[in-house]
């Protein structure tokens, strides 16, 4: 099974995520977001983007990778990761489900002041790139996002309380 934690920057994924591998027997953190990594540092670079979820490998190679590691490990598999785009998402839910992987599918939600002040607390300096997100991530929120996935709204949790809400919906 994959629990996908979704959501822009500042919902408390990567936090909340460590919380719930630790609250499900048998799981592991993927963040798959390494695999964007992997394919940014690729010599000569693949064409530009401003994002690696753009690149066509980035979403089959998402699947790939979280396959092959629930058949070598079993268990159930914490992916905390960002996925605005539907396109992206029905392809990776898509293929996942074409493995008959399960995923338990959640965003974690934050009112825009709240992330705006976690965005601008995380270092000296807010982060131009995780700021530009809050509004594509209303967005999906309203056309699709919410009505895909089970909403936890952080606004007024710790990532600990976010992570039993989380935790208690998989046993469930």
């Amino acid at each position: 099974m994959i629990v996908w934690l979704n959501g822009t920057h500042g919902a408390g994924k990567t936090t909340t995520s460590a919380h719930v591998q630790q609250l499900i027997p048998n799981s592991r953190v993927f963040d798959a977001e390494k695999v964007g990594e992997t394919l940014m540092d690729i010599t000569p670079g693949l064409p530009g983007t401003d994002n690696f979820q753009h690149w066509p490998p980035w979403r089959p190679l998402v699947v790939e990778t979280a396959r092959r590691v629930l058949d070598y490990t079993g268990g159930t598999l914490v992916m905390p990761m960002t996925v605005l785009v539907e396109q992206y998402w029905r392809e990776i839910s898509g293929g996942l489900a074409q493995h008959a992987i399960p995923v338990r599918h959640f965003v974690l939600h934050a009112d825009q002041d709240t992330l705006r002040r976690r965005i601008a607390g995380a270092s000296p300096v807010p982060s131009p790139f995780r700021l530009k997100y809050l509004e594509a991530y209303a967005e999906a929120a309203r056309l699709w996002l919410h009505g895909e996935a089970e909403v936890v709204d952080t606004t007024h949790l710790t990532p600990v309380q976010a992570a039993l809400e989380i935790a208690e919906a998989v046993k469930s």
